[in-house]
């Protein structure tokens, strides 16, 4: 099992209350969703492994057996980077609890965006993971679930 930490401090919810039917249907993975706290964010990698994929609005990290996603915000790739800044190389290796972008979600609130952070197990069935408790806060490096 690995754990996988809270990329950012918030509130934990569940993924089948997100605007995007997408990930509410957990279609990319079993996971979870975090409001975030107020304030600009420092986002932070959920495990150890390779950052296989950077985007300004989103980033994959994978440990050799597993991948999680981390998807800052709902539609946010439309901001083209804007409120975003990439911390990290595409191809690097990180550090669970390592810096990967800075986030500031107003941005994204002034634009009429969800501001709710996905973080999914990649290619898992739904159900597939053991979440952190819902509607609770969580601090960022706390576990937000497990993998099964």
């Amino acid at each position: 099992m690995t754990s996988v930490l809270a990329p950012v401090a918030g509130t934990v919810r569940g993924l089948s209350g997100v605007s995007d039917p997408v990930f509410a249907a957990e279609m990319v993975g079993s996971g979870v969703a975090i409001e975030p706290a107020e304030g600009p964010q420092t986002v932070v990698s959920p495990i150890a492994g390779k950052l296989l994929k950077v985007h300004p609005h989103a980033f994959v990290v994978h440990d050799g057996s597993i991948g999680v996603l981390v998807h800052l915000g709902i539609n946010t790739v439309k901001l083209k980077g804007d409120g975003f800044t990439v911390l990290a190389q595409e191809k690097g290796v990180v550090e669970a609890g390592q810096p990967i972008v800075e986030w500031d979600p107003q941005v994204a609130l002034e634009a009429g965006m969800d501001t709710v952070v996905l973080v999914c197990q990649m290619d898992t069935a739904p159900g597939s993971i053991v979440p952190a408790e819902a509607d609770v806060p969580i601090e960022q490096g706390s576990e937000l679930f497990a993998t099964v």
